[in-house]
């Protein structure tokens, strides 16, 4: 017979905590896994030792924040509503049933002022990659590198235009030794010193965030965009490294510096790097070739006028340092420039009775110009890797490794949005986002490795078992023959 339900919510239960929070939950396995100790110790100096209020566990905050972004909680009032009724949530913050969850504001107001200027987010992330390597999930040798667009908190039709002053490159005093060294070996004289000059170029700027870079890319959204440029490494798509910056600056401007970072903070040795065509910069392949780093880099196809010869259609000649053209011409040297390009120039008295002139150069004096880059040595050195059977294996896996942290990260843990305004914010979201899908991949990774531990370690016991019961069977056969 149909019964009418009863209440039971009012039923006093004796139950724990521990009891409902099942088994195999994945806050359970990163407890089990993680060291979140270092936390405390790193953000002492933060706090009154004797006076104040009780101040909430530096921990308990931090664990709070990983919970948001390992669940995709992108609102921090929503995700103490969360804990208020998750109880996997509170067991892994170690509170109870009946203990109250700590203020939307106090909780949000922590996270601002007190830990505002310091290098916390940092250190986490740090500290996860440090737990990786001492747990053997980082290899090191071969890392990829990649970046994605996070949607900047503003409107893209509020901005002003001003006149931002270009950064130089970091490599610039390099390059200008490789110029004047490569003008002395070809007889010309050392270029005139030039006065500090300041370069400019009209930006937009964002009257919402004025840090957020105008980005406008191929097949990309345009707007005031973040990008978290990532390093994965290539054993277990452990993250590496993750840095920000506005979405108008190039993917290779922060490349070396940062690669130089993960050689020296965490003692990585790469062998061999992986990195999509936007990387496909003489800088880059030089700081490659110059770090002893096999780079396997995408292809950067050539933009040339519609009708003309493509630039592969000239062909350079190593031993004579001259480029031929498709009627077989030479080209010599000419000059080196200021930017680092040496200019390699046709004879016009022979180009102007050329049939082919239209398709070669359509310049008034009748004479075509080749510019070889002096570090493109370098650059052909890099793109020949990518032709290799090794090298195709290599940048093939840049989608089950770096493309692929990206796609975990926009689809499970927030990353397609900034969630705050200013660099340093943004800086430090995507930092304890990394940080967290490191965590999780530990976690999950050294319970697999334990299982199959503790399961060769009973097949072992079962084959050292029937080893001895064989010995046993034939002494006794022995014995009684």
């Amino acid at each position: 017979m149909l019964k009418a339900p009863a209440p039971k919510q009012y039923a006093l239960e004796m139950v724990s905590l521990e009891e409902l929070v099942p088994k195999d939950h994945l806050l359970r396995t990163i407890e089990r896994y993680i060291d979140f100790d270092f936390i405390r110790d790193a953000t002492a100096s933060l706090y009154c030792d004797n006076n104040g209020r009780p101040a909430i566990d530096p921990v308990v905050l931090f664990k709070m924040l990983f919970i948001g972004y390992l669940f995709g909680v992108r609102s921090e009032r929503q995700l103490v509503k969360e804990v208020q009724v998750n109880v996997a949530y509170r067991w892994f913050l170690g509170m109870g049933l009946t203990d109250k969850v700590v203020d939307a504001s106090t909780f949000s107001q922590n996270r601002r002022r007190r830990f505002e200027g310091t290098d916390i987010e940092q250190l986490i992330f740090d500290q996860m990659v440090e737990q990786a390597i001492r747990h053997g999930l980082i290899g090191g040798h071969a890392l990829y590198t990649d970046s994605t667009h996070l949607k900047a908190n503003a409107n893209r039709n509020r901005h002003t235009t001003h006149e931002v002053e270009l950064t130089p490159m970091a490599y610039l005093e390099e390059l200008n030794r490789a110029i004047e060294a490569d003008r002395q070996a070809q007889g010309k004289k050392p270029l005139r010193a030039q006065g500090k000059q300041v370069r400019t170029k009209p930006t937009k700027i964002s009257t919402t965030d004025a840090d957020a870079g105008y980005m406008v890319r191929d097949q990309k959204p345009e707007g005031f965009f973040y990008l978290d440029h990532r390093t994965v490494d290539g054993q277990h798509n452990i993250i590496t490294d993750s840095h920000v910056t506005p979405g108008n600056i190039n993917d290779s401007r922060p490349y070396l510096e940062r690669l130089d970072r993960q050689r020296e903070r965490f003692g990585l040795q790469p062998q061999v790097v992986g990195l999509d065509a936007g990387y496909n910069t003489v800088a880059v392949c030089h700081g490659l070739v110059e770090r002893e780093i096999a780079g396997v880099v995408g292809y950067k196809r050539p933009h040339s006028p519609k009708g003309q010869f493509k630039r592969r259609q000239f062909t350079y000649d190593q031993a004579h340092d001259l480029y031929r053209c498709p009627q077989g011409e030479a080209l010599v040297y000419a000059s080196t420039g200021r930017d680092g390009y040496r200019q390699y120039k046709s004879n016009p008295r022979i180009c102007v009775d050329c049939p082919l002139l239209d398709q070669c150069t359509r310049g008034r004096n009748h004479q075509k110009v080749m510019i070889r880059h002096v570090w493109e040595d370098e650059r052909e050195q890099i793109n020949q890797n990518r032709l290799t059977s090794w090298g195709q294996k290599v940048y093939a896996r840049r989608r089950e490794t770096v493309e692929r942290s990206f796609a975990d990260a926009k689809q499970l843990h927030g990353h397609r949005y900034a969630r705050y305004r200013g660099i340093a914010k943004v800086q430090a979201q995507c930092l304890l986002a990394a940080a967290c899908q490191n965590m999780k991949k530990i976690a999950r990774l050294r319970a697999v490795f334990l299982r199959l531990l503790a399961v060769c370690r009973l097949a072992g016991r079962v084959y050292a078992r029937d080893q001895c019961i064989g010995r046993s069977f034939m002494g006794i056969a022995t014995q009684s023959t």
